[in-house]
């Protein structure tokens, strides 16, 4: 599976971006899809995860902000950002697994597959 994110970019505080990330390969291996991020100096955190193309899951820091969704027709999910603050300005990145249990999902080193990261920066 080859994940590749696209949508960053630099936006005001207050302001929406919607990052996307494309699958090809074996994307059969992609049944639980997330978002973690990478903030300048930090480790990389969860951010949000559709498990096994049923329920999705959001950290607390941007429940009620931002929203995933995923096409599979389109092999493609996405995450929709909204209200964005400075705290938000991370390097974003698409992550796919098949086998995933639900007490790993927030777990980076549970995924198998993971794009190139997509900066996104939020200016005050």
């Amino acid at each position: 599976v080859q994940l590749v994110e696209s949508g960053g970019g630099l936006v005001q505080a207050g302001g929406s971006l919607r990052l996307s990330c494309t699958a090809s390969g074996r994307t059969d291996r992609m049944s639980t899809m997330a978002w973690f991020r990478r903030a300048p100096g930090k480790e990389r955190e969860f951010v949000a995860a559709n498990f096994r193309s049923s329920r999705t899951y959001y950290a607390n820091s941007v429940e009620g902000r931002f929203t995933l969704s995923r096409d599979n027709a389109k092999r493609t999910v996405y995450l929709q950002m909204n209200s964005l603050n400075p705290e938000d300005t991370a390097v974003y990145y698409c992550a796919a697994d098949n086998g995933m249990i639900l007490s790993q999902l927030r777990v980076e080193t549970a995924y198998d597959y993971w794009g190139q990261g997509t900066q996104v920066t939020v200016s005050s």
